[in-house]
C-alpha cells in the first residue's frame, strides 16, 4: 500500500498546481465572517486534494475548512486546509500554501506544507525527522528571546477580551523580542520555524486543520509545541505555542499575561 507521506506529498502538489492557475486573476470572493474570505481555488484546490487522498485510502475520514468532516470511518483522519492565506492569496502577498495532516489514533503521524507560489515543500514524518525541499531541517539555536525573531497571527474574530488578549500578548512579545512578523498563514508561520527562519509563533483562536500539520514539522525539526501554560498541544483547543524549545519557557512567561497581573 502506498505510503501516506508519498500521498500526502502528491494531493499537495495537486492542490498547489490549482493556487498557481489562480494566482493574479479576478476572484470570485465569499464571506464566511466579517473578514474570513473563501475563493473559488480554494475549493477547486480542496476538491483536487481530496480526490487524491481518497483514491489512495477511501477508508480513512477526512476533515477539511471548507467542507468539514466525513463521517468517521476507521482509525485514520486527514485534517487538509486547502489554501491557507486566502486573504494573502486574494492580494496576491505569496505567503499561502496547501496543509495536509494524517493523524492515526488520535496521534499526527504525517504533515505536508507546500507552498507552490515560493516553490517550498516542507514535509514530516513521526519519528523520521523533518524535511525542507528534500533536505533535513532544524529549529533555530538561539536561546535568548532578546536576540530571536518571531511570529503571531491575529484571529478573525477580534472582538472584546480576545481582542485584548492578543494586543496585550503582542505588546508584550515585542518588547521582549528583537521582532514580531504577522505575515497571515499560521501553516508558513509553522513551517518557518520548523526550518529555522523564524525562533518561535503563537497564536489562538486557530483550527485543527491551521496547526496540525505544521506542529508536527516543528516537532520533528527538534522543536516544541504547546498550548501557552505548557500542557501537549490540543488541536481543538485551537491555540498554540511553537519554538526552538530553548526559547520556550520564555516566550510562554511573556504570554501568561493573567499570571502576570495583567487583565486582558
Amino acid at each position: 500500500m502506498e505510503s501516506m507521506l508519498a500521498a500526502a506529498r502528491r494531493a499537495a502538489e495537486k492542490g498547489g498546481e490549482r493556487i498557481r492557475q489562480g494566482w493574479g486573476n479576478a476572484h470570485e470572493i465569499r464571506y464566511k465572517g466579517e473578514t474570513d474570505l473563501v475563493t473559488e481555488t480554494d475549493l477547486d484546490a480542496q476538491n483536487a486534494i481530496t480526490a487524491e487522498i481518497r483514491s489512495a485510502f477511501p477508508d480513512h475520514s477526512i476533515l477539511t475548512e471548507e467542507e468539514g468532516g466525513s463521517v468517521q470511518k476507521g482509525a485514520e483522519l486527514w485534517i487538509i486546509d486547502p489554501l491557507d492565506g486566502t486573504t494573502n492569496f486574494a492580494h496576491r502577498f505569496p505567503f499561502v500554501c496547501v496543509s495536509i495532516a494524517c493523524r492515526r489514533e488520535g496521534e499526527t503521524r504525517v504533515g505536508v506544507i507546500y507552498n507552490p507560489i515560493l516553490n517550498q515543500m516542507f514535509w514530516a514524518e513521526r519519528g523520521r525527522g523533518a524535511f525542507f525541499n528534500g533536505n533535513p531541517m532544524r529549529v533555530t539555536r538561539r536561546e535568548d528571546l532578546r536576540k530571536s525573531l518571531v511570529a503571531t497571527g491575529f484571529p478573525y474574530e477580534y472582538r472584546g477580551n480576545v481582542r485584548k488578549e492578543v494586543i496585550t500578548r503582542l505588546d508584550r512579545m515585542i518588547a521582549s523580542s528583537r521582532g514580531v512578523r504577522r505575515a497571515g498563514s499560521a501553516a508558513m508561520d509553522l513551517a518557518y520555524v520548523a526550518c529555522g527562519i523564524f525562533d518561535g509563533f503563537w497564536e489562538q483562536e486557530l483550527k485543527p486543520w491551521d496547526i496540525a500539520a505544521g506542529a508536527l514539522l516543528v516537532e520533528e525539526a527538534g522543536g516544541r509545541v504547546g498550548d501557552f501554560g505548557g500542557a501537549e498541544l490540543n488541536l481543538d483547543k485551537g491555540e498554540i505555542l511553537a519554538s526552538n524549545a530553548l526559547i520556550h519557557e520564555q516566550m510562554m512567561a511573556e504570554l501568561d499575561i493573567k499570571g502576570n497581573g495583567q487583565k486582558p
